[in-house]
C-alpha cells in the first residue's frame, strides 16, 4: 500500500529542520511526547549526512482485530539513512519502518525541500503486512500508525524551533 504524506514546517529552512531530526535528543524527547518507552536512538555519521536508528516500545494504536496479532505493546525500529544536500538543498533519506517481531514495514524515501512557505517534510513510502488473507486489511492500520507518529514529530518539531 502506497504511504505518501507531506508536512510543512512554516518559515524554517532545509538545514534547520534536519538539524533538529538528525539531533539524538530531539528524537528522544520526541518519542517520549509521543508516549514511547524503553526508548534507544543511536546517530552515526557527519553533520552533513547521519543515519539514525530508533526503537521504541509503543502502545499499539490499531483496532481490536489486529491487536489480538501484535498484542496492546508493538516495537517498532527506524531507520533513516540521510545523505547530503543536492545542488538546491534538499536532502533525502531511504526509511525502514519496522514492526519488530511482525511481518509488518514500510520502506520509503523522506525529503526535506525548500519552498516559498519553509520546508516540505515529504515521505513517499510501500507499507507491507505480509500476512495471508489478512495483510491488506492491516496496512491501512499501518499507514495510519506512521501518518500520525509523524505527524505529532513535525508538530513537536515547529515548538522546538
Amino acid at each position: 500500500m502506497k504511504l505518501q504524506e507531506t508536512f510543512t514546517y512554516s518559515g524554517i529552512d532545509v538545514e534547520a529542520v534536519y538539524k533538529l531530526i538528525s539531533d539524538q535528543a530531539f528524537r528522544l524527547e520526541s518519542a517520549e511526547n509521543q508516549g514511547s518507552r524503553d526508548i534507544a536512538i543511536s546517530v552515526e555519521g557527519s553533520p552533513d549526512a547521519a543515519t539514525l536508528v530508533i526503537v521504541r516500545t509503543q502502545d499499539s494504536d490499531m483496532p481490536d482485530f489486529v491487536k489480538k496479532l501484535t498484542g496492546n505493546d508493538v516495537k517498532v525500529r527506524q531507520t533513516e539513512v540521510w545523505g547530503e544536500p543536492d545542488a538546491d538543498g534538499t536532502r533525502k533519506a531511504d526509511v525502514k519502518v519496522s514492526i519488530i517481531g511482525q511481518p509488518a514495514e514500510m520502506v520509503g524515501v523522506a525529503s526535506l525541500s525548500r519552498t516559498d512557505d519553509g520546508t516540505d517534510f515529504t515521505l513517499d513510502g510501500d507499507v507491507k503486512v505480509s500476512i495471508p488473507f489478512l495483510g491488506k486489511k492491516i496496512e491501512p492500520e499501518v499507514a495510519k500508525a506512521i501518518r500520525g507518529s509523524l505527524r505529532e514529530e513535525v508538530e513537536y518539531g515547529m515548538t522546538k524551533l
